[in-house]
């Protein structure tokens, strides 16, 4: 809520749970709703290991909530189901087209295929106009700490050790935040119903590769000696499941959409850690 601080008198915000059917019903009936962006969900694959059901509970039965009250709104104009690039699994050479079957290998993913799958079959079953977006792994500002990124800059910062999974050999694909919001305004306005548009950064890196530049960027910040920070690299048992890479296809989003990431991952990244460095209390 304290994020939406700028935005106080523009909107209306409701806080609550998408699962919890009454107070959604009451927010749909007596609010006029044309369009639905749902961004609502368990996020983080770590705590669905341990956990599953808040995962399903939200992404599945929360999704369909937010379905059947769309369903039943005569006025809506579109419905913005937000998923991931992990509902497809782990690949080994080459990047993911939106045609790429679902493979999803963690609670987390599976529960978010669920819930794009419900979406897609209200489009097919009741008409409803209803677009996917899949993305690859965001970075930026306001970020939770627990992700790696944020959790890394906090960990340098206080001379605590950096947990790397595996050997951290692990792929992933980064986006910088502000062009996912970017990608997700564009999909919004012009994006074709029935479709599912991937949005990723062509910006692929391994894990360690990533945490030491984080501790290269890091060490310049804190007027540490070079190679200070990456001392702290610290190998941990590998994650259950760990998909090795993720490597997404945003051709069709550039092509059909015209929109495409704005900013090199180097100076992305210099920019995170500057937010952080000057907002410690996050």
């Amino acid at each position: 809520k304290s994020n939406l601080v700028d935005l106080a008198g523009e909107i209306d915000f409701f806080q609550t749970d998408i699962c919890n059917k009454g107070i959604m019903d009451e927010i749909f009936r007596e609010n006029p709703i044309d369009y639905v962006v749902n961004f609502a969900a368990e996020t983080h694959v770590d705590n669905s290991i341990l956990n599953g059901r808040p995962f399903v509970e939200t992404n599945v039965m929360g999704t369909f909530n937010l379905l059947e009250l769309a369903r039943k709104n005569s006025k809506l104009k579109k419905f913005l189901q937000i998923s991931t690039d992990e509902v497809y699994g782990s690949i080994q050479s080459g990047s993911w087209t939106e045609d790429w079957p679902l493979q999803p290998n963690s609670p987390y993913s599976a529960s978010k295929a669920s819930g794009e799958l419900l979406a897609r079959s209200y489009n097919r079953t009741h008409g409803m106009d209803v677009v996917i977006t899949r993305c690859s792994n965001n970075y930026g500002t306001h970020h939770f700490p627990e992700k790696l990124i944020p959790l890394m800059i906090h960990n340098i910062m206080n001379n605590k050790p950096l947990p790397v999974y595996g050997k951290g050999e692990n792929v992933r694909d980064w986006l910088f935040v502000i062009d996912h919001a970017r990608a997700i305004d564009t999909v919004f306005h012009d994006g074709k119903i029935g479709e599912t548009y991937n949005i990723g950064g062509f910006n692929e890196w391994k894990n360690i590769d990533l945490v030491h530049l984080l501790c290269k960027i890091m060490d310049e910040k804190l007027g540490r000696p070079a190679g200070t920070s990456v001392q702290l690299i610290t190998y941990v048992t590998d994650r259950a499941g760990h998909d090795l890479r993720y490597a997404i296809d945003a051709n069709k989003i550039m092509k059909e959409l015209g929109w495409e990431p704005s900013l090199q991952f180097e100076e992305g990244l210099e920019k995170t850690v500057n937010w952080y460095l000057a907002n410690e209390k996050w």
